[in-house]
């Protein structure tokens, strides 16, 4: 689906095993996952780490990885990013699908491009499913189908999205007691899967998980106080805004396939297209995005509270205090520093 992995350079990397593979390593190949709250200064950490270690970021979020999905999205602006090669940024079309799997089977690609240069991999994000699908792996299922898709989401305009449920219920009783009546969208990847494995969803993840191999992981936590973290919120999401926003959200609602693309309905850009269409004012668009971030910061926490073996640091990831402990919590585990070789064999 992407190209080779490049960093910002724009060069190709060297050639890569086929998607999904991981060749063997030392299992004791480190790899840094920055967690924490939007607005908690997770790309500011990356930075100060990747230019100390001799590292290269590695992006986890979902809205990041699309072109055209910069000011509301909080990408580094490329003069920011100094000489630390980035990867997933930018990489697709706004309107192309892009799955956890489809994820984890890049970042495997990029994983495999680092350790054969011996650059520290140093994820940020904020979307957990993806880094959760790349560490824990995935339930190895069937590939979608757009034709069962459109057939399903039909079923649920013409009878409503409790038939879905109900009709779950019966195929799968117990993915149908995990998932909401109103999350349509799981409910249609569980039925796709019950149509196309001809065995239940809940059945196929009992099976297990390919975890991640051959890499000691390093979770950091950011855990900001927060009403500072609210703050810094209202503040961003009124920058947001100020910034461009409006304009990247009005060019993207331009395109002819606006339609299919799902990173519209993203914190930030749902509001200012329905801005963009009037169906609210600016000022209105800014409160509800402002109120709608915190509640999303909160259920990050939530989500990453519940990782095991995580290191959490109380502040923000500018605070060079921080970023002080930080450095000194990863050379106490063994991370060498610039200018120290990793192992690759």
């Amino acid at each position: 689906m992407l190209s080779a992995a490049r960093g910002n350079s724009g060069r190709l990397a060297p050639a890569l095993p086929a998607p999904g593979v991981v060749e063997p390593v030392a299992p004791d190949y480190p790899l840094v996952a920055i967690v924490g709250p939007t607005a908690a200064g997770k790309s500011a950490l990356a930075l100060a780490l990747a230019e100390r270690l001799d590292g290269e970021i590695v992006n986890y979020d979902s809205v990041r990885i699309y072109q055209g999905f910069d000011v509301g999205a909080g990408k580094v602006p490329v003069a920011e990013r100094g000489s630390v090669p980035h990867h997933l940024l930018d990489r697709l079309e706004p309107a192309q699908v892009f799955t956890a799997g489809d994820y984890r089977r890049e970042a495997l690609r990029v994983l495999t491009d680092l350790r054969a240069r011996a650059k520290l991999p140093i994820f940020v994000g904020g979307t957990g499913l993806y880094l959760r699908a790349l560490l824990l792996g995935l339930f190895e299922g069937p590939p979608r189908s757009e034709a069962h898709r459109e057939r399903l989401r039909a079923l649920a305009e013409q009878r409503g999205r409790e038939y879905l449920h109900h009709l779950l219920e019966r195929l799968d009783p117990a993915a149908a007691e995990r998932i909401q009546p109103r999350d349509t969208q799981k409910i249609i990847r569980a039925l796709e899967v019950c149509l196309l494995a001809r065995k239940p969803l809940s059945a196929l993840q009992a099976r297990g998980r390919k975890r991640l191999a051959g890499f000691r992981i390093h979770k950091l936590g950011l855990n900001p106080d927060r009403a500072r973290l609210y703050e810094r919120i209202n503040r961003r999401v009124e920058g947001m805004f100020a910034g461009g926003l409006l304009d990247e959200a009005r060019a993207l609602l331009a395109r002819p396939d606006a339609r299919s693309i799902k990173p519209l309905q993203a914190l930030g850009y749902r509001q200012a297209c329905a801005a963009l269409r009037g169906e609210m004012s600016l000022a209105e668009a800014i409160r509800r995005t402002q109120i709608m971030t915190r509640r999303y910061a909160k259920r990050q926490l939530t989500w990453f509270r519940s990782e095991t073996d995580l290191a959490w640091f109380e502040g923000f990831g500018d605070d060079p205090e921080v970023q002080s402990r930080v450095l000194r919590t990863l050379a106490e585990a063994g991370v060498p520093g610039r200018g120290k070789t990793l192992s690759v064999l």
